[in-house]
């Protein structure tokens, strides 16, 4: 009996949190067409057509996102927020919908190549 309580609150447990931290349903629910415009205003200093005038490397390229484990709205959401390295944080100038909205924008553009 104890087992299948267990088994049974494990898989309960995995549903909660596969359905808190979806990222399809959090992707789609962004506005990208906002997301473009904090970008256009935010990001296109340093990131334009999604290069890095400052780290050529660190680019928001799909296949740069995925070598640094960025390529979720989620980490990139993060990276936004909070910044790292020579990436300002902008937490305190975004909310958490305009992060959402501007990450989301960002990886749709790096699975697109970054075409219009």
């Amino acid at each position: 009996m104890y087992i299948k309580l267990k088994r049974l609150f494990t898989i309960l447990l995995l549903t909660l949190i596969v359905l808190t931290f979806n990222p399809i349903s959090t992707a789609s629910a962004a506005d990208t067409a906002n997301g473009a415009k904090i970008f256009s205003a935010q990001c296109t200093g340093c990131h334009i057509n999604g290069s890095n005038i400052i780290r050529r490397g660190k680019n928001l390229k799909l296949q740069a996102l995925k070598k640094y484990g960025m390529d979720s709205v989620e980490a990139i959401s993060l990276i936004v927020a909070n910044g790292k390295n020579n990436m300002s944080a902008y937490k305190d100038r975004l909310t958490e919908q305009e992060i959402l909205e501007v990450s989301t924008y960002v990886l749709k553009q790096a699975e697109n190549r970054w075409r219009k």
